[in-house]
């Protein structure tokens, strides 16, 4: 009887955007994969699907009706692993997994960044501090992907295992720098001018990811550079605040909004810079993929960002302040050496730690050992 797996997360988009490898790999060891999320993607090396009516929020009753179906799915599919994924997938899929985890199912979690951590409201650390510490005692393996995570959860939660990871990984081979010529081939083919100073911000319209403080920094930056664009790929509730923001400070000429994209390697291979503006990140995928093109990066300083950015090595960490971020913006704009020479630490910073390959090696141990503890358990690494 083949070995059985359940994914959960909030949304299903969360699995086709970061773990197609890891529902790929099980599929190639001969395990049978299920996923439960709400909605209807397709996803691939599924070999069940299941629609499951989460909802992000805590207080949506919504999410009474997807406990009760997450705990039918799981007794009724005798599952040996179950990882879950996003806060309110990780707690409704712990709960639901109670009877099964005491019947020898393992339960895995994977934070993605703590909705508390240093400098955030005191509400987040009300509302999901003490559900997190609490259910670690039901959590065989909780995975965190950057150090401050890492250490709060080793000092205060009780889980069987807790383990760093380096996120999810980044292909390399999609994201990785190409030669001038080429840059210029693919800036015809969007039609950007050659001289145009091109960043790049691949994020949701949400207050977290606050784009208003790059548009507010543009009129600041046009000064010293008058060939710029500032280019946005991503939708989401604050979209239009941010374009009505840009024609108010006359800037829209220098902005675009791409909406949402599937060409975000292509968008990345032709961009000079990327930037990022996000109060709170865990370990933004969207800065390691920048990094994988060979970019150098302006961010504003928070945990998932100094995880990845070397300050005066790949870029620089910058307060949330519009002065500040146009003042590297141009020093980056005016110096093409310093540019490429960021870069090409950004992507060595990717190769050593964050690449698809190493990061599954590192899951591949970590499901081993979850494993290693049920009886009667083979396992086969290829």
């Amino acid at each position: 009887m083949n070995k059985r797996i359940l994914f959960c997360a909030t949304i299903d988009e969360h699995f086709t955007s970061f773990h197609l490898p890891y529902l790929k790999w099980f599929k190639e060891q001969g395990w049978e994969v299920h996923v439960a999320a709400a909605g209807y993607l397709e996803i691939p090396y599924v070999d069940k699907k299941y629609h499951i009516p989460i909802e992000r929020s805590p207080f949506k009753t919504k999410n009474i009706k997807a406990f009760k179906e997450l705990k039918e799915i799981i007794n009724l599919n005798d599952y040996d692993i179950i990882h879950c994924h996003t806060p309110m997938g990780g707690v409704l899929t712990r709960l639901a997994a109670k009877k099964a985890r005491e019947n020898g199912t393992k339960v895995v979690y994977t934070a993605h960044g703590f909705h508390f951590c240093k400098g955030a409201p005191f509400i987040n650390w009300f509302i999901y501090y003490p559900i997190e510490k609490t259910l670690a005692y039901i959590t065989d393996c909780l995975l965190t992907i950057n150090e401050e995570d890492f250490t709060l959860a080793k000092n205060q939660f009780k889980a069987k295992q807790i383990v760093h990871v380096h996120g999810v990984g980044v292909d390399t081979e999609r994201f990785a720098p190409i030669l001038e010529f080429h840059k210029l081939v693919l800036r015809a083919e969007y039609h950007y001018e050659n001289d145009t100073f091109l960043m790049f911000y691949a994020a949701e319209f949400n207050k977290n990811k606050n784009q208003q403080l790059l548009i507010e920094s543009l009129p600041l930056i046009k000064k010293h550079v008058p060939k710029i664009k500032l280019v946005f790929a991503g939708d989401g509730p604050l979209i239009e605040h941010c374009k009505q923001l840009s024609k108010k400070l006359e800037v829209e000429q220098f902005v675009d909004f791409l909406g949402q994209r599937e060409d975000i390697d292509s968008l990345l291979k032709m961009s000079d810079i990327a930037v990022a503006s996000s109060i709170r990140e865990g370990l933004p995928v969207n800065i390691m993929e920048a990094m994988a093109c060979g970019l150098p990066i302006v961010a504003v300083d928070n945990r998932g960002h100094r995880e990845l950015v070397s300050h005066n090595v790949n870029g620089w960490l910058v307060e949330k302040d519009k002065i500040q971020v146009a003042d590297r913006i141009v020093q980056l704009a005016l110096n093409k050496s310093m540019c490429k020479q960021y870069g090409a630490q950004s992507r060595k910073i990717i190769l050593a730690k964050y690449s698809l390959n190493k990061v599954l090696e590192e899951k591949m141990i970590v499901y081993k050992n979850v494993m290693d503890e049920m009886e009667d358990v083979q396992w086969a690494v290829h």
